[in-house]
Protein backbone atom coordinates (compact mmCIF):
# COMPACT_ATOMS: atom_id res chain seq x y z
CA UNK A 1 0.00 0.00 0.00
CA UNK A 2 1.08 3.26 -0.56
CA UNK A 3 2.40 5.57 3.01
CA UNK A 4 -0.39 8.46 2.74
CA UNK A 5 0.89 9.35 6.70
CA UNK A 6 2.08 12.97 7.18
CA UNK A 7 4.77 13.75 9.15
CA UNK A 8 4.70 15.17 12.68
CA UNK A 9 4.97 19.30 11.20
CA UNK A 10 2.47 18.38 7.94
CA UNK A 11 0.37 17.14 10.93
CA UNK A 12 0.65 20.15 12.96
CA UNK A 13 0.23 22.35 9.90
CA UNK A 14 -3.24 20.65 8.68
CA UNK A 15 -4.36 20.86 12.32
CA UNK A 16 -3.97 24.29 11.60
CA UNK A 17 -5.18 24.78 7.98
CA UNK A 18 -8.71 23.59 9.01
CA UNK A 19 -8.73 25.11 12.24
CA UNK A 20 -8.12 28.37 10.04
CA UNK A 21 -10.69 26.83 7.49
CA UNK A 22 -13.68 26.08 9.63
CA UNK A 23 -13.45 30.31 11.39
CA UNK A 24 -13.28 31.57 7.84
CA UNK A 25 -16.35 29.83 7.30
CA UNK A 26 -18.41 31.01 9.80
CA UNK A 27 -17.03 34.66 9.67
CA UNK A 28 -17.94 34.87 5.40
CA UNK A 29 -21.24 33.73 6.34
CA UNK A 30 -21.54 36.05 9.43
CA UNK A 31 -23.02 33.24 11.88
CA UNK A 32 -23.24 32.86 15.35
CA UNK A 33 -21.29 29.40 15.45
CA UNK A 34 -21.38 25.44 14.36
CA UNK A 35 -23.85 22.82 14.68
CA UNK A 36 -22.17 19.28 13.89
CA UNK A 37 -23.94 15.49 14.01
CA UNK A 38 -22.03 13.35 16.39
CA UNK A 39 -22.26 9.85 15.65
CA UNK A 40 -19.32 8.76 17.88
CA UNK A 41 -17.42 7.77 14.91
CA UNK A 42 -13.57 9.53 14.43
CA UNK A 43 -14.85 11.27 11.38
CA UNK A 44 -17.30 13.14 13.39
CA UNK A 45 -15.18 13.21 16.29
CA UNK A 46 -11.87 14.44 14.70
CA UNK A 47 -14.56 17.21 13.23
CA UNK A 48 -15.82 18.48 16.46
CA UNK A 49 -12.33 18.33 17.96
CA UNK A 50 -10.81 20.94 15.31
CA UNK A 51 -14.38 23.05 15.47
CA UNK A 52 -13.92 23.35 19.52
CA UNK A 53 -10.41 24.48 18.55
CA UNK A 54 -11.76 27.07 15.94
CA UNK A 55 -14.65 28.47 17.46
CA UNK A 56 -14.46 27.77 21.22
CA UNK A 57 -16.85 25.37 23.10
CA UNK A 58 -19.60 27.67 23.78
CA UNK A 59 -19.77 28.08 19.63
CA UNK A 60 -20.83 24.15 18.54
CA UNK A 61 -23.85 22.41 19.33
CA UNK A 62 -23.73 18.85 18.28
CA UNK A 63 -27.02 16.74 17.98
CA UNK A 64 -26.72 13.03 18.28
CA UNK A 65 -29.59 11.39 16.62
CA UNK A 66 -30.00 7.46 17.24
CA UNK A 67 -32.39 5.48 15.26
CA UNK A 68 -33.32 2.02 16.25
CA UNK A 69 -30.24 0.27 14.34
CA UNK A 70 -27.54 2.48 15.76
CA UNK A 71 -25.64 0.73 18.57
CA UNK A 72 -25.71 1.63 22.26
CA UNK A 73 -21.73 1.96 22.44
CA UNK A 74 -21.79 4.46 19.27
CA UNK A 75 -24.20 6.44 21.37
CA UNK A 76 -22.94 6.64 24.11
CA UNK A 77 -19.52 7.32 22.33
CA UNK A 78 -20.96 10.31 20.86
CA UNK A 79 -22.56 11.47 23.85
CA UNK A 80 -19.03 11.12 25.42
CA UNK A 81 -17.24 13.17 22.95
CA UNK A 82 -19.89 16.03 22.90
CA UNK A 83 -18.64 15.81 27.67
CA UNK A 84 -14.97 15.44 26.78
CA UNK A 85 -15.04 18.81 24.60
CA UNK A 86 -17.14 20.26 26.70
CA UNK A 87 -20.06 21.49 24.28
CA UNK A 88 -23.70 21.84 24.56
CA UNK A 89 -25.84 18.84 22.67
CA UNK A 90 -28.87 17.29 22.42
CA UNK A 91 -29.82 13.80 21.52
CA UNK A 92 -33.41 13.40 19.64
CA UNK A 93 -34.47 10.27 18.49
CA UNK A 94 -35.38 9.86 14.69
CA UNK A 95 -37.15 6.78 14.56
CA UNK A 96 -40.69 8.40 15.11
CA UNK A 97 -39.94 10.79 12.42
CA UNK A 98 -38.64 7.71 10.25
CA UNK A 99 -41.70 5.63 11.43
CA UNK A 100 -43.96 8.74 10.38
CA UNK A 101 -42.42 8.86 6.85
CA UNK A 102 -43.06 4.90 6.19
CA UNK A 103 -47.25 5.61 7.54
CA UNK A 104 -47.28 8.19 4.49
CA UNK A 105 -45.50 5.85 2.15
CA UNK A 106 -45.74 1.80 3.58
CA UNK A 107 -44.58 0.83 -0.14
CA UNK A 108 -41.14 1.59 1.03
CA UNK A 109 -41.02 -0.27 4.03
CA UNK A 110 -38.74 -3.73 4.21
CA UNK A 111 -36.58 -1.28 1.37
CA UNK A 112 -32.94 -1.50 3.71
CA UNK A 113 -31.28 1.32 1.21
CA UNK A 114 -34.28 3.95 0.86
CA UNK A 115 -35.02 3.52 4.41
CA UNK A 116 -31.44 4.10 5.43
CA UNK A 117 -31.04 7.00 3.49
CA UNK A 118 -34.26 8.34 4.61
CA UNK A 119 -32.29 8.23 8.01
CA UNK A 120 -29.53 10.28 6.87
CA UNK A 121 -31.49 12.54 5.01
CA UNK A 122 -33.71 13.33 8.32
CA UNK A 123 -30.89 13.55 10.71
CA UNK A 124 -29.64 16.35 7.75
CA UNK A 125 -33.60 18.12 8.17
CA UNK A 126 -32.85 18.27 12.13
CA UNK A 127 -28.98 19.91 11.79
CA UNK A 128 -30.71 22.53 10.02
CA UNK A 129 -33.01 23.05 11.89
CA UNK A 130 -31.39 23.92 14.56
CA UNK A 131 -29.17 25.85 12.42
CA UNK A 132 -31.68 28.11 11.33
CA UNK A 133 -33.03 28.42 14.56
CA UNK A 134 -29.29 29.35 16.04
CA UNK A 135 -28.14 31.12 12.83
CA UNK A 136 -24.93 28.73 12.86
CA UNK A 137 -23.59 26.80 9.79
CA UNK A 138 -23.42 23.07 9.62
CA UNK A 139 -20.48 21.43 9.36
CA UNK A 140 -20.02 18.04 7.78
CA UNK A 141 -17.91 15.52 8.63
CA UNK A 142 -17.14 13.89 4.90
CA UNK A 143 -13.89 12.47 4.13
CA UNK A 144 -12.21 12.25 0.79
CA UNK A 145 -11.98 8.39 0.50
CA UNK A 146 -15.75 8.53 0.91
CA UNK A 147 -16.52 11.61 -0.97
CA UNK A 148 -14.32 9.69 -3.91
CA UNK A 149 -16.91 6.84 -4.21
CA UNK A 150 -19.94 8.23 -3.39
CA UNK A 151 -19.97 6.97 0.10
CA UNK A 152 -22.36 8.96 1.32
CA UNK A 153 -26.23 9.95 1.33
CA UNK A 154 -26.92 12.93 -1.46
CA UNK A 155 -28.63 15.27 0.84
CA UNK A 156 -27.94 13.63 3.76
CA UNK A 157 -24.91 13.55 5.43
CA UNK A 158 -23.53 14.78 2.09
CA UNK A 159 -26.11 18.10 2.55
CA UNK A 160 -23.93 20.72 4.84
CA UNK A 161 -22.58 23.61 4.39
CA UNK A 162 -18.30 22.30 4.13
CA UNK A 163 -16.55 19.56 4.78
CA UNK A 164 -13.85 20.36 7.15
CA UNK A 165 -12.12 16.50 6.91
CA UNK A 166 -12.84 16.89 2.85
CA UNK A 167 -9.20 16.66 1.92
CA UNK A 168 -7.91 14.29 3.64
CA UNK A 169 -8.09 10.20 3.04
CA UNK A 170 -9.86 7.85 6.31
CA UNK A 171 -5.85 6.68 7.16
CA UNK A 172 -5.10 10.24 7.57
CA UNK A 173 -8.38 11.08 9.53
CA UNK A 174 -7.03 8.81 11.73
CA UNK A 175 -3.78 10.10 11.92
CA UNK A 176 -4.47 13.16 12.67
CA UNK A 177 -7.24 12.43 15.36
CA UNK A 178 -4.73 10.85 16.93
CA UNK A 179 -2.71 13.43 16.69
CA UNK A 180 -4.56 16.24 18.30
CA UNK A 181 -5.59 13.37 21.08
CA UNK A 182 -8.56 12.04 20.40
CA UNK A 183 -8.51 8.59 22.47
CA UNK A 184 -6.99 5.36 20.64
CA UNK A 185 -9.89 3.67 21.40
CA UNK A 186 -12.23 5.98 19.34
CA UNK A 187 -9.49 6.71 16.55
CA UNK A 188 -9.34 2.99 16.07
CA UNK A 189 -12.92 1.52 16.22
CA UNK A 190 -14.81 0.13 13.14
CA UNK A 191 -16.10 2.99 10.71
CA UNK A 192 -20.14 2.54 9.85
CA UNK A 193 -22.46 4.76 9.05
CA UNK A 194 -25.14 2.77 10.58
CA UNK A 195 -28.16 3.06 8.42
CA UNK A 196 -28.91 -0.48 9.14
CA UNK A 197 -27.73 -2.71 11.88
CA UNK A 198 -24.89 -4.45 11.92
CA UNK A 199 -23.34 -2.20 8.50
CA UNK A 200 -20.01 -1.77 8.82
CA UNK A 201 -18.11 0.58 6.02
CA UNK A 202 -15.78 -1.82 4.55
CA UNK A 203 -18.52 -4.64 4.73
CA UNK A 204 -20.24 -2.49 2.33
CA UNK A 205 -17.61 -1.06 -0.20
CA UNK A 206 -16.18 -4.63 -0.07
CA UNK A 207 -12.45 -3.17 0.52
CA UNK A 208 -10.40 -2.27 3.31
CA UNK A 209 -9.86 1.44 3.91
CA UNK A 210 -5.92 0.71 3.80
CA UNK A 211 -6.14 -0.51 0.17
CA UNK A 212 -9.02 1.95 -0.80
CA UNK A 213 -6.97 4.98 0.02
CA UNK A 214 -4.08 3.98 -2.19
CA UNK A 215 -5.89 3.22 -4.89
CA UNK A 216 -7.37 6.58 -4.95
CA UNK A 217 -4.05 8.15 -4.62
CA UNK A 218 -2.87 6.32 -7.00
CA UNK A 219 -5.01 6.01 -9.76
CA UNK A 220 -8.41 8.43 -9.22
CA UNK A 221 -6.45 10.91 -8.03
CA UNK A 222 -2.99 10.20 -9.11
CA UNK A 223 -1.28 9.83 -12.75
CA UNK A 224 -1.21 5.82 -12.46
CA UNK A 225 -2.87 3.46 -15.10
CA UNK A 226 -5.03 0.35 -14.20
CA UNK A 227 -2.23 -1.81 -14.77
CA UNK A 228 0.67 -0.12 -12.88
CA UNK A 229 -1.61 0.50 -9.70
CA UNK A 230 -2.23 -3.33 -10.07
CA UNK A 231 1.69 -3.90 -9.91
CA UNK A 232 2.31 -1.01 -7.49
CA UNK A 233 -0.24 -2.26 -5.31
CA UNK A 234 -0.54 -5.64 -5.79
CA UNK A 235 -4.37 -5.79 -6.32
CA UNK A 236 -6.27 -7.49 -8.95
CA UNK A 237 -7.60 -5.35 -11.47
CA UNK A 238 -11.45 -6.01 -11.21
CA UNK A 239 -10.71 -4.54 -7.88
CA UNK A 240 -8.88 -0.96 -9.42
CA UNK A 241 -11.83 -1.48 -11.75
CA UNK A 242 -14.11 -1.50 -9.03
CA UNK A 243 -13.08 1.51 -7.30
CA UNK A 244 -13.02 3.83 -11.01
CA UNK A 245 -16.73 2.75 -11.32
CA UNK A 246 -17.84 3.83 -7.91
CA UNK A 247 -15.93 7.13 -8.61
CA UNK A 248 -17.39 7.55 -12.26
CA UNK A 249 -21.11 6.21 -11.10
CA UNK A 250 -20.77 8.52 -8.38
CA UNK A 251 -19.83 11.99 -10.14
CA UNK A 252 -23.77 13.23 -9.79
CA UNK A 253 -23.07 13.67 -5.91
CA UNK A 254 -20.21 15.65 -5.89
CA UNK A 255 -21.62 18.17 -8.08
CA UNK A 256 -24.44 20.83 -7.98
CA UNK A 257 -27.60 19.01 -9.72
CA UNK A 258 -27.47 19.75 -13.22
CA UNK A 259 -30.10 22.23 -15.44
CA UNK A 260 -30.40 22.42 -19.56
CA UNK A 261 -27.60 24.32 -21.14
CA UNK A 262 -28.67 27.97 -21.94
CA UNK A 263 -30.48 28.84 -25.55
CA UNK A 264 -29.19 32.01 -25.77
Amino acid sequence: MIDLRFSEAELEQRREHITGFIREQIDAAGAEGAVLGLSGGIDSTLTATLAVEALGAENLHGLVLPATVSSEGNMSDAERVAQDLEIGYDVIEIEPLVDSLLAAYPEAEGDREAVGNARARLRAVLNYLVANHEQRLVLGTGNRSEAAVGYFTKYGDGAVDCHPIGNLYKGQVRQLARHVGVPEELAAKTATAELWADQTDEDELGISYDTLDSILAAHIDGPLSVAATCRLLEVDEATVERVRGMYERSEHKRTVPPAPPSLE
